[in-house]
C-alpha cells in the first residue's frame, strides 16, 4: 500500500496542532504528516510537543500569505512523494475585538481567504485517489449570516478566481469605510468564513465528477466553538471543548469513510450545514 502524505497548514497552536496529533496518532508508520507554519522555531516546537505516533512527523516552515511558498512546497511534495492524501487547509489570522477592521483587513484576507485559495489551487491537483481537502472553517461561514442583499456576492461563483475577485472587492469596501457604511457585518470573520466556504463550492463545482470517480472528499469543516485564548477574548468558552476534542470531528472526515454528501459543503459533526437560509 502507498504510504499515507497528510499536511495540516496553521498548526503550530490549537487546532492545526490537534489535527497534526490526531493524524500522527491514527495513520501508520510508513505515513507522513507535514506540520506546517510560517515560523520555523514554532513549527519545530509544535513538531516536538506531539505525544508518541506512529506516523513520522516532519516540520516544515510555509507561510499561506506567500505565494512562493505555497508553490515551493506543494513543488516539493510532489517531488518527495508524487503527491498527497488528506489536506487540513487550517492557516487562521486571529481578529481581536480591539482590532480596528481597516487596518488589518489586508492581512488577515492574505492568510484567511487568499491563502485558502492558494493552497486549494497547489494541492488539489496533487491530491490522490481517496484523498480528502478539507478547509476548516465555521458555521458563520454561510449566507444565513450575510444580508440578503449581499447574498449575491458569494452565491454561485464558478471558480477560485471569482472567489479572489469577490474577497477582494469586499476588503476594498473594508478598508475605505464602505462596508461600515453599508450592509457588510461589523464581524470580518463572517465575510471571511463565507468566502472560504464559497471557495470549496467553487472548486468543487469544477472537480464534482472527476472526485467522485477517485475517490476524494473536498468538503470545509466547522470545527465548532473551542477553550482557546483567542475564542476567549469574544465570548465565555470556559465551558468548550479543547481543540483536541474539537479536533475528533475533523479527523473523522479525513479518515473515515465518505459520505456522498459531505462533498463540496460545510459539515459540523458529520452533519450538513445549508449554505442558503
Amino acid at each position: 500500500m502507498t504510504s499515507r502524505i497528510a499536511l495540516v497548514t496553521g498548526a503550530t497552536q490549537g487546532l492545526g496542532t490537534a489535527l497534526a496529533a490526531g493524524l500522527a496518532q491514527r495513520l501508520g508508520a510508513a505515513d507522513t504528516v507535514y506540520l506546517t507554519g510560517r515560523d520555523a522555531a514554532r513549527v519545530g516546537a509544535a513538531a516536538a510537543s506531539l505525544p508518541a505516533h506512529p506516523a513520522e512527523v516532519r516540520g516544515e516552515v510555509l507561510d499561506v500569505s506567500d505565494p512562493e511558498s505555497v508553490a515551493g512546497l506543494a513543488a516539493e511534495l510532489e517531488r518527495r512523494h508524487g503527491g498527497v492524501d488528506i489536506v487540513f487547509s487550517n492557516a487562521v489570522m486571529r481578529v481581536g475585538p480591539d482590532d480596528d477592521p481597516r487596518a488589518i483587513i489586508d492581512d488577515y484576507a492574505q492568510v484567511n481567504d487568499f491563502g485558502t485559495t492558494r493552497v486549494l489551487r497547489a494541492f488539489a491537483p496533487l491530491t490522490r485517489d481517496g484523498g480528502r481537502l478539507i478547509v476548516v472553517a465555521s458555521s458563520l461561514g454561510t449566507l444565513t449570516f450575510l444580508a440578503p442583499v449581499l447574498h449575491r456576492h458569494f452565491d454561485g461563483l464558478p471558480s477560485l478566481d471569482a472567489v479572489d475577485a469577490a474577497t477582494a472587492d469586499w476588503c476594498d469596501q473594508v478598508r475605505d469605510g464602505r462596508a461600515r457604511a453599508g450592509a457588510w457585518p461589523g464581524f470580518v470573520n463572517i465575510p471571511s468564513k463565507i468566502a472560504q466556504v464559497a471557495a470549496v463550492r467553487a472548486l468543487a463545482h469544477e472537480r464534482r465528477e472527476s472526485d467522485a470517480g477517485r475517490g476524494i472528499l473536498l468538503a470545509a469543516a466547522c470545527p465548532g466553538m473551542m477553550n482557546t485564548p483567542t475564542s476567549a477574548l469574544w465570548w465565555d468558552v470556559s465551558d468548550a471543548p479543547t481543540p483536541a476534542r474539537a479536533a475528533v470531528p475533523l479527523l473523522s472526515l479525513a479518515l473515515d469513510p465518505i459520505k456522498p454528501d459531505h462533498y463540496g459543503e460545510l459539515v459540523r459533526d458529520g452533519v450538513v450545514l445549508p449554505w442558503r437560509p
